[in-house]
């Protein structure tokens, strides 16, 4: 089953190159990097080759686990398709939260974060390995009946609603911020500041942010990349270097508990 993010490269590419000339026109700086930019095309682009693989994966359990189910909810209702995108989006949200407060899973969605411009090609800029272990996430609507198709289809739309909110260039959207997440949110949720650090997880929506207590509206101008910056354009460095410094940080704990804590507390406990 092909993602709908798959077939929505060519319109990502398409944006990317008109948002591109807007910032060369107006002379804004976003895509001053040119390296960056096109670091981040080629991490997404490989990304996708190793999320044809692990979707496999997730197919098989998903398929498994919803025929162990004994609901069967129905593709050919549209109420089915909304539910499903919100459970999907409430879904991502505590994926994305565990992603920024668990070290273990930080270490794949750092490559997200890792880029020091904020521009739709940052959007694309995702983990190599990160969908070994996301798809785990999404297995309760496999086990409350949502048919696999479902499932593929709202998240992928939930995907490419997230690639047009990776821009520096649309400002805050009034009373729509109540609702759904939008630029201004999630240039909070990119940035280093400190009152902006773990902050606005929602994918569509803001509500859940609202509902936990992580929401942070934006008051000042955000400053983008990670504490710890990376310097490098190396693909494969940026797709690994956390792993290498958490092994760093353990071999500096003596007990169980503190080399356990290096894998699975904050990410931030090394600058704590």
């Amino acid at each position: 089953m092909t993602s709908l993010t798959v077939i929505a490269v060519p319109m990502f590419a398409l944006f990317i190159a008109i948002e591109y000339f807007y910032d060369y026109w107006s002379k804004t700086g976003e895509y001053s990097e040119r390296k960056d930019t096109w670091t981040n095309i080629f991490v997404g682009l490989i990304s996708l080759i190793f999320g044809a693989f692990f979707a496999l994966l997730f197919t098989s359990a998903y398929t498994f686990l919803y025929n162990l189910s004994p609901f069967r909810l129905s593709a050919n209702a549209w109420y089915i398709w909304v539910l499903a995108l919100v459970l999907d989006d409430f879904l991502y949200y505590w994926f994305h939260r565990v992603s920024h407060e668990s070290r273990f899973w930080w270490n794949f969605h750092v490559v997200h974060h890792s880029g020091e411009h904020y521009n739709l090609s940052v959007a694309v800029r995702q983990s190599w390995f990160g969908n070994s272990v996301a798809w785990l996430f999404y297995l309760p609507l496999a086990v409350l009946g949502f048919p696999l198709v479902v499932r593929v289809s709202v998240h992928g739309l939930n995907l490419i609603y997230q690639f047009f909110i990776h821009t520096s260039f649309i400002p805050k959207l009034g009373f729509i911020e109540y609702i759904f997440n939008t630029p201004s949110q999630h240039r909070v949720h990119h940035a280093v500041n400190p009152q902006y650090l773990d902050k606005n997880y929602g994918g569509i929506f803001s509500i859940w942010d609202r509902m936990f207590g992580t929401f942070v509206e934006e008051t000042e101008k955000p400053r983008y990349g990670i504490i710890k910056p990376i310097k490098s354009f190396n693909w494969l460095w940026i797709n690994t270097h956390a792993w290498f410094e958490m092994r760093e940080t353990m071999k500096t704990k003596k007990t169980l508990f503190g080399k356990l804590r290096c894998v699975f507390a904050s990410p931030n406990m090394d600058f704590e």
